[in-house]
């Protein structure tokens, strides 16, 4: 995540880490660029409006480095060409300040489902039932919204068919 104001930069960094996200975060375009190309992310959030190089350039370079992760271009600009240009060099969606977390949360889910491919599996092991691609789980009739812990262990333990999660 590349976002220079230091108070939605945190904002926006526990979001995703309760979202079940890890997070690396830079405050300017030098910083993501930077990081951007040394790792491998699932999903790239990038302000458009931010130091040093500019998120438009800083998706340019990416792309012309082929590199290939999703960018969501993030800016408090809403004119059509704004949102043409950063398509244009290579961003794959793009969402204009200020927007609801849900909302951000719900398009980066979808840009990191659209790069695996298929919609993952409905996980079953007995009456327990686990969404991946919603973070959702159900026992029985009853529905529940799972912490990023509690997430985790419940999707590992029922991610391979010879493996029984016991508490």
């Amino acid at each position: 995540m590349v976002e220079d104001e230091p108070r939605m930069s945190m904002l926006l960094q526990r979001g995703f880490r309760e979202e079940g996200y890890a997070v690396d975060a830079a405050a300017d375009g030098t910083d993501g660029l930077w990081l951007a190309m040394e790792q491998d992310y699932d999903a790239i959030v990038l302000d458009i409006m931010i130091p040093e190089l500019d998120g438009i350039e800083v998706c340019r370079r990416l792309r012309a480095s082929s590199r290939w992760a999703p960018v969501l271009l993030l800016t408090a600009r809403d004119g059509v060409d704004d949102r043409v240009r950063g398509l244009d060099v290579g961003a794959d969606d793009h969402l204009t300040k200020p927007f609801s977390f849900a909302e951000l949360a719900a398009r980066v889910r979808a840009l990191v489902r659209r790069q695996t491919g298929a919609r993952p599996p409905l996980l079953e092991v007995r009456d327990l039932r686990i969404d991946p691609a919603r973070h959702r789980a159900w026992r029985a009739r009853s529905s529940s919204n799972s912490r990023p812990r509690r997430w985790r262990y419940s999707s590992c333990s029922c991610g391979t068919p010879a493996t029984v999660g016991v508490r």
